[in-house]
């Protein structure tokens, strides 16, 4: 039954790509989230350099590009797997399925923690609350304890919100729309530090949409910089600006332990333990999606997602963890890598 279906996949990607196009590319084409961009290009390497298939093509296009990249359709022309630092949302789900992409493994690879670091030791010293946090860079903030107004956000130094944090000027370089850290970052620290104010929390029992709006939006008056997709990027702006912060991810921090240094958030540090337990607030699941049309058509599709999903790449000593991939409990894995390996498809959209 799964030879049968692997043929008809490709008699229908052959009838839209066209048989001679179908056989212009040899190399798996991967798109997506630049925080899974490290993970996936070791792999990349390690499978080109043990096997004969060639080395994938690894693009870091951001969560949101890249997913849109993977379903805009099948054909060669079109990635065959992409990564992505946030599940994939049911309006993705439902363009790829508009656009023929019918069939799509979800592989959750492991976890990873959002961090708020500097370059200046002292500056990340410090503990920071998700709710102070969100006073920071909110776009707008309540003007009274009612939240029935809202104000332009005027807290210009990270002391304005708290006389116990430093007295410097608030500037965070952090990744742009399109990322999944992003989005991540937006849900599991803006969201749930508004939701420490009770006016918010109310507000957001009385009128949901209304409270996600004004939770969400991050301020646009030069204390938020969009830093671009590459979180290597903002590391080194970091460094070259020792008062300001940085959002990124956990693995970033792991390489760049000796320039970087991160802060608390809610009395936890974002380390490899405290993301694996989820007790670290800012904790999310990394995956990849795999274009199963493209199967019979791109040449060691099936083989890399056997190589990501080896105990020698994923498990808790594989070679991506030392590169700061927090892995999945071993019975997790185990079921995770059955699915994989098997293409099991995504049986509905994703919530």
């Amino acid at each position: 039954m799964k030879l049968q279906a692997q043929l008809a996949a490709a008699l229908a990607v052959l009838a839209i790509a066209g048989g001679a196009e179908a056989q212009q590319r040899d190399q798996i084409r991967i798109v997506g989230s630049s925080t899974v961009f490290p993970f996936s290009t070791a792999v990349a390497e390690s499978f080109g350099a043990k096997t004969g298939f060639s080395t994938p093509v690894v693009e870091s296009t951001g969560s949101g590009g890249g997913l849109r990249l993977f379903c805009s359709g099948v054909g060669t022309e079109h990635p065959d797997i992409v990564n992505a630092s946030r599940r994939m949302h049911g309006s993705e789900y439902e363009l790829c399925q508009s656009n023929g992409v019918r069939e799509i493994t979800e592989v959750r690879i492991g976890f990873d923690g959002i961090v708020l670091g500097a370059a200046d030791r002292a500056a990340a010293s410090v503990d920071i609350s998700r709710e102070q946090i969100w006073l920071a860079l909110a776009a707008e903030v309540p003007a009274d304890d009612s939240c029935s107004r809202f104000i332009p956000n005027p807290n210009e130094r990270w002391s304005d919100i708290d006389p116990s944090l430093p007295r410097q000027r608030i500037e965070v370089f952090g990744p742009p729309p399109t990322s999944g850290t992003r989005d991540a970052f937006v849900e599991l620290a803006m969201q749930e530090g508004a939701r420490e104010i009770a006016c918010m929390n109310e507000l957001r029992s009385s009128d949901r949409n209304r409270f996600e709006q004004i939770a969400s939006r991050i301020r646009e008056d030069g204390r938020w910089i969009d830093a671009g997709e590459n979180d290597n990027a903002i590391v080194q702006t970091l460094v070259n600006t020792p008062t300001a912060f940085g959002v990124f991810g956990y693995s970033f921090l792991d390489q760049n332990s000796d320039r970087i240094s991160a802060v608390n958030i809610d009395g936890v540090a974002p380390e490899f333990e405290a993301i694996a337990d989820g007790s670290y607030p800012v904790s999310r699941s990394l995956f990849f999606y795999v274009k199963n049309q493209h199967a019979a058509i791109i040449p060691g599709l099936v083989e890399f997602v056997e190589e990501f999903t080896s105990e020698d790449a994923w498990g808790e000593f594989g070679y991506l963890t030392d590169r700061g991939l927090i892995p999945l409990p071993d019975s997790d894995r185990d079921a995770t890598r059955d699915r994989a390996v098997n293409l099991t498809a995504m049986a509905q959209s994703p919530e």
